[in-house]
């Protein structure tokens, strides 16, 4: 399985196109996912949602919002009733921030590995 991080943006206007695309790819949402991190001291999230592959393909996307949504703010609580609705639990972890990384693919790879060591996604194959 080939997992690939999708990023939408920040998590500004963008979490509406994360929540249209769980809305409107319902039956392949697999997971609801809360990254928090803290940058320059003040606490935030990256939302994301992963989904099953299309069809016979062995790839699946996470669409993500990185590192642009505090926590318990009008985005947020978005994210959860998106989550609630399609009787999902968004499963929240804590993870460096990719202010860490000197490149966003680090960034990436690490959260994959982190993904996949919580069982969140498959091994790869």
């Amino acid at each position: 399985m080939i997992q690939r991080f999708i990023e939408l943006g920040e998590g500004y206007s963008d979490l509406y196109e994360l929540i249209e695309l769980a809305d409107s790819n319902a039956q392949r949402v697999k997971r609801f996912i809360a990254l928090k991190t803290v940058i320059k001291e003040q606490e935030v999230c990256s939302l994301a949602i992963t989904m099953d592959p299309a069809g016979e393909s062995n790839f699946q996307p996470i669409y993500i919002c990185r590192e642009g949504v505090k926590e318990h703010s009008k985005r947020w609580e978005l994210f959860n009733a998106c989550a609630q609705k399609h009787g999902k639990e968004v499963q929240t972890l804590e993870v460096r921030p990719s202010t860490e990384f000197n490149e966003i693919a680090l960034y990436y790879q690490y959260l994959t590995g982190i993904l996949r060591l919580q069982h969140l996604i498959p091994a790869w194959q």
